[in-house]
């Protein structure tokens, strides 16, 4: 039996890759410190905080070394999802991103490397291109982040491949585009757009759209990204393989509001602001390497997944209160 860790596990995504192996009875370690996990997604993935005879959680910060050696004993695989996000929080606290997310992914190649790990998947992102005009984005561009979000994700992926060529680790790099669904949370002004505006369709609330709202982006819906992850396990490909994985087709946020009012029937109200610093105005995917080397295929489509989504919203939203004007990301 393959054993997985799955570090923020108790995350939005991470939650979601969780579920997945444990439906299909694989064991599963989480470690996640809370940052921005949540227990209830431990129960959603795991069926209790706890887990159970083939899962296991472990409460630690990626930043301490013994916490995560101990997390990666005895595995075969790791998906690597921890991180602190967004753009905005990283432009206003780039050191607290920077000790997060590149100190804590070295902490753990450096433990997966003495732990003879057979592989291990990194969370990458689209932010590593930056906002250069060419689309779609492809792996064989340069990489430009402008904030230090993308920055430290960018350097993340420098450090995988350079495990993969100077230790031979076997690392796999996925970048997401704009990924959504349920368990997202919508309760901070950190959260995706269409986390914000899915709540405040569903609360009768405005949203915000920093810009004219003609900014792109590969909106992906979660199912899509875990089906990438876990292809990316196993799939034989060289060490250090950069792969997209999104949709392949871009949407406006513009078209997000008007498609959000087509399914519930009420178009959302929004307001403009000032676009915001750090930001990209397009983002495409180029998918076709992953279906080249992964057979991956994007079977959900946006207005699918978006249906599913709201519906979450609907029913499971979080309690947490969320301001009266959402703001776009």
């Amino acid at each position: 039996m393959t054993r997985y860790l799955i570090t923020g596990g108790a995350g939005f995504i991470g939650s979601h890759i969780a579920a997945a192996l444990r439906a299909r009875g694989d064991f599963v370690r989480i470690l996640d410190n809370f940052a921005t996990g949540k227990r209830a997604n431990l129960v959603a993935a795991l069926g209790s905080e706890q887990g159970g005879p083939l899962a296991e959680f472990l409460e630690g910060d990626l930043r301490d070394d013994a916490a995560v050696r101990r997390a990666c004993q005895g595995i075969d695989v790791v998906f690597h999802e921890a991180a602190l996000p967004s753009v905005a929080r990283s432009v206003e606290d780039p050191l607290t991103s920077d000790d997060n997310n590149i100190r804590g992914t070295v902490n753990l190649l450096l433990a997966a490397r003495d732990a003879k790990v057979r592989r291990v998947v990194y969370a990458g992102s689209s932010s590593a291109y930056g906002d250069t005009p060419t689309l779609p984005k492809h792996e064989e561009m340069p990489g430009d982040p402008i904030s230090p979000y993308g920055v430290t994700k960018f350097t993340g992926e420098l450090y995988c491949r350079s495990f993969a060529r100077v230790y031979g680790m076997s690392t796999v790099i996925l970048r997401y585009f704009n990924v959504f669904g349920p368990r997202q949370d919508p309760s901070s002004p950190y959260s995706g757009v269409i986390a914000l505006f899915c709540r405040a369709a569903v609360e009768g609330r405005s949203a915000t759209i920093h810009g004219d709202g003609e900014q792109s982006r590969d909106f992906t819906y979660v199912d899509n990204v875990v089906a990438g992850n876990l292809l990316a396990a196993e799939r034989d490909v060289p060490p250090g393989t950069v792969l997209n994985v999104a949709t392949g087709s871009a949407v406006t946020l513009n078209q997000l509001v008007s498609t959000l009012g087509e399914i519930t029937g009420r178009k959302l109200a929004v307001t403009h602001g000032a676009p915001r610093t750090g930001d990209i105005k397009h983002s495409l995917a180029d998918i076709s390497r992953a279906r080249k080397l992964l057979g991956y295929e994007p079977h959900v489509t946006f207005r699918a997944g978006l249906e599913r989504t709201l519906e979450w919203y609907r029913s499971s939203a979080p309690s947490t209160a969320a301001p009266k004007t959402v703001p776009s990301a």
